[in-house]
């Protein structure tokens, strides 16, 4: 029986893992994708939120602040890209002005600290591309990250430190054990644990329900996004807000810590990442409104993600039943939120009986270190290329992604399956054309790696393959058909 099971490796799920992996227990995740971070946490606006938007005294403002302060903590240990941008929130006209002020209160009553309100002629000052404002709320302590990697870092460090990864595990039931702890039914067998942990995203209100009547409602939110080319990269140097409406917090213009300029979301109650001519006409107006000379044209890519928003308005975090302790609702802040989350959630559960006993140090898995090969000095490239002559083929030309990268995240503890695994381990078809290039090397390359035909690597999720078999040759002359 495992002490902890964690349903779902979104940032949440795998922030939990990596906190209670550093303890005496034996922890199992049971991800329903076969990767993680596959759901909310790679499809957002990798943003690291100061904490002035939520209302004081809710679990979003407490675990906002000390998230932001966890994250730079775990990205530095993690070696995970993260860039302190600051963040401004704009008003427009005189009526907004007092919006602002108001996030100005809360954000001191959160705890933010190096709040600012700026003048219409400051905010020009710093960034001359916006529309002219009349004030604006300057949070420097905000943050860019890149999401997906930094789920994943955490889900590795809990693997190395013990933690048993089920990809593919989608749970269908649950029942409680006579005694104490649950059986979980999952696609792959049954997990018995001593205490649930429901980190299933969207998915949250359906696991609850397995344990106990539904308290709460999930409520999917799709967002879409314009994702532009590093040639944009420099329209702003801060995340751009607008003044959060009951939509949420509104259409964003933002860097990348890529160096691309992220734009979005706009806010639509659906469960689908497919997206719309009619979102993305809206999230272009509205953005345009922040940047007016803003140049959609320079977008390589588009795509949504779903927020697991719920009819509470917190986050909701709470014990469905005894030993099954719910993490729902983490829509924004909940990447900013997730390292406090999982601080909290391992209090509530020493508080039932969990025994926390921490890990001599000396067991623990070493700090994270990625090679990302462009970001190294000549000599130090041309080094490591004598040392290991797959650094010096450049599959990607876009980001200047080696061999060498590709095959050190085929070898990493939570190797990619897919295309998009590769992209989002090593940054392969991150670029310009978008893996129409290196896409074919990727494929061979994972298909020799994973020992596997082309035939089973899929572009994504399970299932989405991009071969499906081979063509039969054209028959030579008067011969037949191979």
């Amino acid at each position: 029986m495992y002490d902890v099971a964690i349903i779902g490796c979104g940032v949440v799920g795998a922030a939990a893992a990596q906190y209670l992996a550093r303890r005496r227990l034996r922890l199992c995740v049971l991800e329903a994708e076969n990767d993680v971070a596959d759901g909310t946490t790679k499809a957002n606006s990798a943003i690291l939120h100061a904490g002035y938007d939520p209302a004081p005294g809710t679990l979003m403002a407490r675990l906002n602040v000390r998230g932001a302060a966890l994250a730079r903590e775990l990205c530095a240990v993690l070696d995970v890209p993260r860039k302190e941008t600051g963040s401004l929130v704009l008003a427009f006209a005189p009526e907004e002005v007092p919006h602002v002020e108001e996030l100005y209160r809360r954000g001191l009553a959160n705890g933010v600290e190096g709040l600012r309100i700026l003048s219409g002629e400051e905010v020009a000052a710093l960034e001359p591309n916006l529309a002219p404002v009349q004030a604006a709320l300057l949070a420097p302590s905000a943050a860019i990250v890149n999401p997906w990697e930094y789920a994943l870092a955490l889900a590795e460090n809990a693997v190395e430190n013990g933690a048993e990864l089920q990809l593919n595990c989608p749970v269908t039931g649950a029942q409680p054990l006579d005694g104490g702890g649950w059986r979980l039914h999952t696609a792959r067998g049954e997990v018995d644990a001593r205490f649930v942990v429901n980190a299933a995203g969207v998915a949250a209100q359906r696991v609850h329900e397995m344990a106990a009547p539904a308290n709460f409602r999930t409520v999917p939110c799709r967002g879409e996004y314009y994702l532009l080319d590093k040639s944009a990269g420099g329209t702003v140097q801060h995340v751009i807000f607008q003044c959060p409406s009951k939509e949420g917090k509104g259409v964003l213009v933002a860097p990348t810590v890529h160096g691309n300029l992220i734009v979005g979301p706009n806010a639509e109650d659906a469960d689908s990442t497919a997206n719309t001519a009619q979102g993305l006409a809206q999230v272009a107006e509205k953005a345009r409104r922040s940047v007016p000379g803003l140049d959609l044209s320079a977008s390589i890519r588009n795509f949504a993600g779903v927020r697991a928003n719920t009819d509470r308005g917190d986050f909701v975090i709470q014990w469905a039943a005894p030993g099954f302790l719910d993490l729902a609702g983490m829509q924004s802040p909940g990447l900013t939120a997730a390292p406090a989350v999982a601080e909290y959630a391992a209090g509530l559960l020493e508080e039932a009986g969990l025994v926390l006993a921490e890990k001599p140090a000396e067991t623990l898995a070493v700090p994270r270190k990625k090679i990302r090969f462009r970001e190294l000095s000549r000599s130090e490239q041309a080094a490591l290329i004598a040392r290991q002559p797959a650094y010096g083929r450049v599959i990607c030309r876009c980001e200047t992604i080696t061999e060498g990268e590709i095959l050190a995240a085929c070898r990493e503890p939570i190797p990619p399956c897919s295309i998009d695994g590769v992209k989002r381990r090593a940054g392969a078809g991150m670029g310009r054309c978008q893996g129409g290039f290196c896409s074919p090397r990727v494929l061979e390359i994972l298909s020799r790696e994973l020992g596997r035909s082309p035939l089973d690597i899929p572009q994504d999720k399970a299932g989405s393959f991009i071969l499906t078999g081979r063509t039969k040759q054209a028959p030579a002359k008067g011969g037949e058909a191979q």
